[in-house]
């Protein structure tokens, strides 16, 4: 069995009927940020919760950047490797089904989970993407996310995510034949109340 390199949280799920979900938080963010928002989002479910094992100044990250919004392809494929290494050992671990497994992310996290999708789409059966941008510009394989959806969240007044990013995102994972939602609410960066709504929504 691989070993589990990412400090993480799991908690068991109390109902076999809410998919379990992988959560993924954003920059500076631990694996007690998105807790809160996964019981919310879809009460029963399994929640495995890991920290980012980048830093940038001290604060937790999923894969380095350069600069805003500014990332190298070669080191964001490696770390999307070792979270879905992580992925597959934490599910034997604690007795998760990948093909129900749910990525929920916000900002990095979400980026890391759609490169997950793109690059290693066994890992998930599909994806809440809150706020992501397109980090690598490669389209998922054809036919690789046959079955799986996917919601992206973006906010229409986000200073870091561009404008066209959701689209383009999309219709990198849509090459891949997953579903694919947008949601866009009038907000920033921040989560606004009709994002949680679209999320658990998905999710039931």
């Amino acid at each position: 069995m691989l070993p589990l390199v990412y400090h993480h949280l799991y908690e068991p799920g109390s109902d076999p009927n809410s998919p379990p979900l992988l959560l993924l938080h954003g920059t500076g963010g631990d694996e007690h940020d998105l807790l809160p928002l996964g019981r919310a989002l879809s009460p029963g479910s399994a929640l495995l919760s890991p920290r980012g094992n980048v830093s940038e100044r001290g604060a937790p990250r999923f894969f380095a950047r350069l600069g805003e919004g500014r990332f190298d392809p070669a080191e964001v494929t490696q770390r999307t490797h070792e979270l879905a290494d992580f992925i597959a050992a934490a599910a034997a671990r604690h007795g998760l089904d990948r093909q129900q497994l749910i990525a929920v992310g916000f900002s990095n996290g979400a980026n890391i989970a759609a490169t997950l999708l793109q690059l290693r789409p066994e890992s998930l059966a599909g994806a809440v993407l809150l706020r992501a941008m397109v980090v690598l510009d490669q389209p998922a394989p054809a036919g690789s996310l046959t079955g799986k959806r996917v919601l992206l969240a973006s906010g229409t007044d986000d200073p870091i995510v561009p404008g066209d990013h959701p689209a383009r995102l999309a219709a990198l994972l849509r090459a891949g034949s997953a579903t694919v939602s947008l949601h866009a609410s009038p907000a920033g960066h921040g989560l606004a109340p009709s994002d949680i709504a679209a999320a658990k929504k998905f999710l039931t």
